[in-house]
């Protein structure tokens, strides 16, 4: 799938440009390269640094031009820069060190930030990771470990206590209140209406409608979510992790948002091996699995789930109809007469919508 326009030599050039601005004119960038099996919002650049005769092996992160048909309506870099480096500092979540945030776009031609690169292991998106590889093939014990351990990185975030400067960066939602989910589910209904208003999707406004009519009577008190919490997001090392990335859909709000979000991120995964012809992985990231040892760690009991894990499936149906309108742009696929058809799991909202 095609997710930049931005030509990688001339990057360079200006990347070195920059480094050079920064910590001396000996700086050096090496040629810039893209990940492949991961990563469709932000443009991801990978490189290694080089300065005072040390080379450091560096990720960069940009907001998408806007000819490349972005995913999200806006790309905050400085918070995602600063609620990592709080994940890190203040819940001992294992996100990458953060280097440096540029806000000016003139270097770059947009404002990005630098981290440093972890090794591991990431289960990929392309080609799944239920469709077989280093996850798939684990012994039941090393799945198990990897699945304990990830629920547990959600767990350490929601349980370390940000206060509302700590967050700022966020909005006005601040931890411990219980405004969240109504501002989360808001900020979602203007992202569809941003994504998709020319052209409106039936199954995503039944989805709406539905989370309407089954609001929670009672939303657990709001957190500092991850936001994309999936172990596609996660690199691992001997099935634990080492990085945790991707912190640009990061808000306040209930735990569930997390922890829902992992479990339906793995089931669409799933539902595609299992449409394929392929067993997948079907032991994995149980909904009842994955709350029991959340409620392990936290002691707290993950509760209206139904709701949650709809609405994690009209979240990630917004998002991934948005990208293969991209997919369209770049002339990868053709439009579908049924706007449905751009949901990829509508089969999936198609039964959560019976419930």
């Amino acid at each position: 799938m095609r997710t930049s326009t931005r030509d990688l030599d001339e990057l360079r050039e200006r990347a070195s440009r920059w480094l050079r601005g920064r910590v001396g004119g000996d700086a050096t960038v090496s040629e810039l390269s893209r990940p492949s099996g991961n990563g469709m919002s932000s443009e991801t650049l990978f490189f290694t640094a080089t300065w005072d005769g040390a080379g450091r092996r560096c990720v960069a992160r940009l907001a998408p031009a806007r000819e490349a048909v972005p995913v999200f309506p806006s790309y905050d870099l400085r918070a995602q820069f600063e609620v990592m480096r709080l994940a890190r500092e203040k819940a001992g979540i294992p996100a990458p060190r953060p280097l440096w945030f540029e806000p000016d776009p003139g270097p770059l031609g947009t404002p990005f930030f630098v981290m440093e690169r972890a090794e591991g292991e990431v289960p990929p998106d392309v080609m799944p990771y239920t469709f077989g590889g280093w996850l798939h093939d684990a012994a039941p014990g090393d799945r198990r470990r990897l699945q304990d351990a990830s629920v547990g990185l959600v767990a350490a975030l929601h349980e370390t206590p940000f206060t509302a400067e700590d967050v700022g960066v966020l909005g006005p939602v601040v931890p411990g209140g219980a405004d969240g989910l109504r501002a989360h589910v808001e900020a979602q209904r203007a992202y569809y209406r941003w994504a998709h208003g020319e052209r409106p999707i039936p199954v995503l406004e039944r989805a709406f409608d539905w989370l309407d009519s089954h609001w929670p009577d009672a939303p657990g008190p709001d957190v500092l979510t991850w936001g994309d919490a999936r172990i596609g997001n996660v690199m691992y090392q001997d099935f634990r992790p080492v990085a945790v990335l991707d912190w640009e859909m990061a808000a306040v709000g209930p735990r569930e948002l997390d922890v829902s979000w992992m479990i339906f991120l793995h089931r669409f995964f799933q539902d595609l091996a299992v449409t394929l012809g392929v067993p997948g992985m079907p032991d994995f990231m149980r909904r009842d699995d994955v709350c029991q040892k959340y409620r392990e760690i936290t002691g707290y009991e993950p509760r209206d789930m139904d709701f949650y894990e709809m609405y994690a499936a009209l979240r990630h149906g917004i998002i991934m109809a948005r990208v293969w309108q991209r997919r369209i742009h770049f002339g990868e696929q053709p439009m579908p007469d049924d706007p449905d058809d751009l949901v990829l799991h509508r089969a999936a909202i198609e039964e959560l919508l019976t419930r």
